[in-house]
């Protein structure tokens, strides 16, 4: 569950409080602020957030301070638990069992509640111990996702330090080329020196002393891998890192030169120049802007949620899937609900087998993007994918945004549609009960070794195979 809702729940609860307190009904309380009782009855509940306004009366007509209202603590020890019984149920974790919420009244019992908040901990506390990846690096992942969630994924201070290297360089438009690439380096007082032996652990070395940067060979001197590991390198430089004192640190200085070497590829102003043109025409799309500034498609779509909700007004989502399902990359801050596990980590989970993510791999035309609205229990979503392939296998790459803002891109017509209605299982996770009754206990399959390092293994009958898969496929191969 989002902050957001978790507030509007304990706010719900604290108005619920104070009006029993004073001992009057929603209706007479609504008759008091101007509101229908009904209305009363979703904000109490945390189903809709009030305006300011509408705060401000009510706290009058209660008594109290505004501020006491919307303080973030439960008015009282069952109230908590209450609003700990509305997180638990709206987690993933549950939502995958596909069991019903229990809607708490004022006459369920103190144990019963106490009872079913216990479950959901226990629950929790389990799948929790189940886990065996890295908890270190798999809770320092979601941390700085959320991170820059709340910052729309955008990073100003960078934006402007890359803005003005650029603008050093001689750059004017276009593609930032190779040498500009090596002039922002030699203003640093380095050289860039391309060697066949770096150590393979590395993307490149920094040579202090020396003032040296040492890339692998430059077969494509104008390539976008080369041209983002200097500028990586540099950005190391430029940002005053220094050595990372834990995993957390590490990742967050990734983060900074990725960022710093994405926004010196795809300069601010030349980028929104683009995009906002493309917008106004409603063809906003991630295969142009790839192309105008000779980047990869991921690099472009990654480039555009830096920018899309800060400067184009637009929230979105970007997802890295491989060939099976599992998501290496994602960010989202339009409401689509990424797979997580207990600890609110993505990576290595798997995304819905009907979203364009996964679908894009069953479509034989994959030279263009391949679009689709899909439809999901937190709203409509349309997405525009590319696939592509490495040494490593196959993936996706897709960005998206819900139904309303799709009328700035490039492929809204698509009559392409698809329903999801994960995390509940039955939509593609867990067999069809016919199915599964027909194979379970007479299907043995032989495990890959999974090769997500920071994701679990899929529950199953035998750990890292999909029950669902193996089940459907002896099924599609028992009538030949």
């Amino acid at each position: 569950m989002s902050s957001q809702a978790s507030d509007l729940i304990t706010l719900g609860h604290r108005i619920r409080h104070f009006r029993g307190q004073r001992g009057l009904t929603l209706d007479q309380l609504g008759d008091r602020v101007g509101l229908a009782g009904s209305q009363l009855s979703l904000i109490e509940n945390g189903r809709r957030e009030p305006k300011l306004s509408t705060l401000q009366d009510v706290a009058a007509a209660l008594g109290v301070d505004l501020t006491e209202l919307l303080s973030r603590e439960a008015p009282n020890t069952r109230a908590a638990l209450e609003i700990e019984l509305a997180r638990a149920q709206k987690n993933p974790l549950y939502g995958a069992l596909g069991l019903p919420q229990v809607k708490v009244t004022k006459g369920t019992p103190l144990a019963a509640v106490e009872s079913l908040v216990g479950l959901h901990r226990e629950l929790a506390r389990r799948a929790s111990e189940a886990i065996a990846t890295p908890e270190e690096a798999r809770r320092a992942n979601t941390e700085l996702r959320e991170l820059m969630r709340d910052r729309d994924n955008y990073m100003p201070d960078i934006e402007q330090l890359a803005e003005d290297q650029v603008r050093a360089s001689g750059h004017v438009s276009g593609a930032l080329t190779h040498r500009e690439v090596s002039v922002m380096a030699e203003r640093l007082g380095f050289n860039l020196i391309y060697v066949n032996d770096l150590p393979n652990s590395t993307r490149s070395v920094t040579d202090l002393v020396n003032h040296r940067i040492y890339l692998p060979p430059a077969s494509i001197p104008g390539g976008h891998g080369l041209r983002s590991m200097a500028l990586q390198a540099m950005g190391h430089r430029l940002l005053g890192h220094e050595r990372p004192s834990s995993y957390a640190e590490f990742l967050w200085q990734r983060l900074q030169i990725n960022y710093f070497a994405a926004a010196a590829l795809m300069p601010r102003e030349a980028s929104l120049a683009f995009l906002s043109t493309a917008k106004r025409e409603r063809e906003l799309a991630v295969e142009d802007f790839r192309d105008a500034f000779g980047v990869t498609h991921e690099a472009a779509a990654l480039r555009l949620t830096n920018l899309a909700t800060s400067h184009l007004d637009m929230t979105l989502h970007f997802l890295r899937v491989t060939g099976d399902g599992a998501l290496q990359k994602g960010y989202e801050n339009d409401g689509l609900p990424l797979p997580v596990d207990v600890t609110g980590s993505i990576e290595g989970q798997y995304v819905c087998k009907q979203w364009s993510a996964r679908s894009a791999f069953t479509h034989t035309n994959r030279t263009t993007e391949f679009y689709q609205y899909t439809d999901t229990p937190a709203g409509t979503f349309w997405c525009a994918t590319q696939t592509g392939a490495t040494d490593a296998g196959e993936f996706s790459i897709t960005v998206g945004v819900p139904f309303a803002q799709a009328k700035w891109f490039r492929g809204r017509e698509t009559t392409q549609r698809a329903v999801s209605r994960c995390p509940d299982e039955s939509c593609c996770r867990r067999p069809v009960s016919a199915v599964s009754s027909r194979w379970v206990g007479k299907a043995w399959p032989s495990a890959r070794l999974h090769a997500h390092v920071l994701s679990p293994l899929p529950s199953g009958t035998f750990p890292g195979v999909d029950d669902t898969e193996v089940y459907e496929f002896l099924e599609a191969h028992a009538a030949e």
